[in-house]
């Protein structure tokens, strides 16, 4: 047995008993070589992982009786396998049914090609490392490990989702909601936008940055008490430096992930009317002056994304490109392009032209007027992050509109029951209200 090659994949983002019995049998048939499951690789089909690889990796060399860590860079086993050709592979038998089914056939193939051997050992009960995972995110979470989720995750995915949240119950319905696609994987959102749109229309003010910074962190406070995944803010032109280097600092103690900043000066309005309304965009040596001043007051944990807004105004995408080389030098940790085009030929333009001289520098877009577009196109573009801006509370307006008309016209609620949540549901959707 002693020069017996056995395989086994862990992810051990929590290490807890079922993983030492898993290894315990394994060392029972020869050499144990474990493949552990990058972050990429996980967060392909689950939540990105607690701990990154190289922490994981740590704790599993120093567990007696494995032999080598080697990266697993897919959820399916069978390059390693190919690639070692072990005598054996040791697995929980829980994957015999389910959605793994169809990953443990793939390794049946490889290991038959091999002349290696499956060997499946009882589940550990009562145990699962999904679970504590979850229950460790919504216990223990604090800011600076909210904080860290978003960089990790640009590390890791090929695009993350962001999804507007306005108030807790909004972000709590992001949190929540997910779909598992035909090929086993989880889809759901990576985070949270919060909007200075949505945030002053839920209080009834215009769009104008008329909201003090106390307001907007109020209502954040209150969506991180009851979630935990990360959030990106947006801040407007900033305001002067003075106060910016102040309220990034503030925002940076808040636990918030990034900050977008747009370009422009003087009253701000919404981007969207581009210009049929008195729109200024900042001088690029003054916004860089912004961006570097930002840098300098807050530590690597906050990122400022720079929100650019030629292509907005009309003018050519090489001012757009131009700002972008500028503002990335100034220290901006990623770039947003904005537009109101319905066609999206012109930020996949940009996009192009962009990553030709900066491949690593995360990407942002906000697809509310070229709708129509999939994430997979933005991904292949180069996108880094897709922000869903405002969707959730222009979803909520006409709902209750409709039902606060139809109250009236019935003179009662009770034709109202069939288009809203019960009662009995929304006493029980938060946790502590029974």
């Amino acid at each position: 047995m002693k020069n017996k090659i056995v395989y086994i994949a862990l992810s051990i983002d929590v290490l807890h008993h079922g993983h030492i019995n898993i290894i315990n049998h394994a060392k029972k048939y020869g050499k144990v070589i474990a493949g552990l499951l990058t972050d990429q690789a996980i967060s392909s089909k689950k939540r990105l992982p607690l701990l990154n690889y190289s922490q994981r990796k740590k704790i599993l060399e120093n567990i007696s009786g494995v032999s080598k860590v080697i990266p697993q860079n897919e959820w399916e086993y069978s390059k390693n396998i190919l690639k070692l050709k072990p005598n054996f592979m040791v697995h929980g038998d829980d994957w015999v049914f389910g959605s793994d089914k169809s990953l443990r056939n793939d390794t049946i193939k490889a290991l038959n090609k091999i002349g290696g051997k499956l060997i499946e050992i009882p589940h550990t009960k009562n145990i699962s490392s999904h679970s504590l995972k979850e229950r460790m995110y919504s216990e223990a979470i604090i800011p600076s490990n909210r904080q860290a989720i978003l960089r990790r995750s640009l590390d890791s995915k090929r695009i993350c989702r962001f999804l507007e949240a306005h108030s807790p119950l909004s972000a709590i319905i992001a949190e929540q909601t997910f779909f598992i696609n035909k090929s086993g994987k989880k889809i759901e959102f990576d985070g949270f936008w919060s909007s200075s749109l949505t945030d002053s229309t839920l209080k009834g003010k215009p769009d104008i940055e008329i909201l003090d910074l106390n307001q907007r962190l109020s209502n954040i406070n209150d969506i991180f008490d009851v979630t935990t995944k990360p959030l990106i803010i947006d801040i407007d032109t900033g305001g002067k430096i003075e106060h910016l280097e102040i309220n990034l600092k503030t925002i940076e103690r808040s636990g918030a992930s990034a900050v977008i900043m747009e370009d422009k000066k003087g009253l701000k309005k919404n981007s969207l009317f581009g210009n049929k309304v008195k729109q200024e965009q900042e001088n690029i040596k003054e916004f860089s002056k912004k961006i570097a001043a930002g840098k300098k007051a807050t530590t690597n944990k906050l990122m400022i994304i720079a929100r650019i807004e030629s292509l907005i105004l009309g003018k050519p995408i090489n001012d757009a490109l131009l700002r972008a080389e500028k503002y990335v030098n100034a220290g901006a940790d990623g770039i947003m392009i904005h537009s109101k085009d319905k066609d999206p030929r012109q930020i996949f333009d940009f996009a192009k032209k962009f990553r030709k001289k900066f491949d690593k520098i995360p990407l942002v877009a906000v697809p509310s007027s070229y709708n129509s577009v999939k994430e997979k196109q933005l991904e292949n573009a180069g996108f880094n992050i897709v922000i869903y801006a405002n969707q959730m509370l222009r979803a909520s307006y006409p709902a209750m509109r409709k039902i606060a008309l139809e109250i009236l016209k019935n003179g009662r609620a009770y034709e109202s029951e069939k288009n809203i949540m019960s009662i009995k549901d929304i006493l029980e959707l938060i946790p502590g209200t029974k």
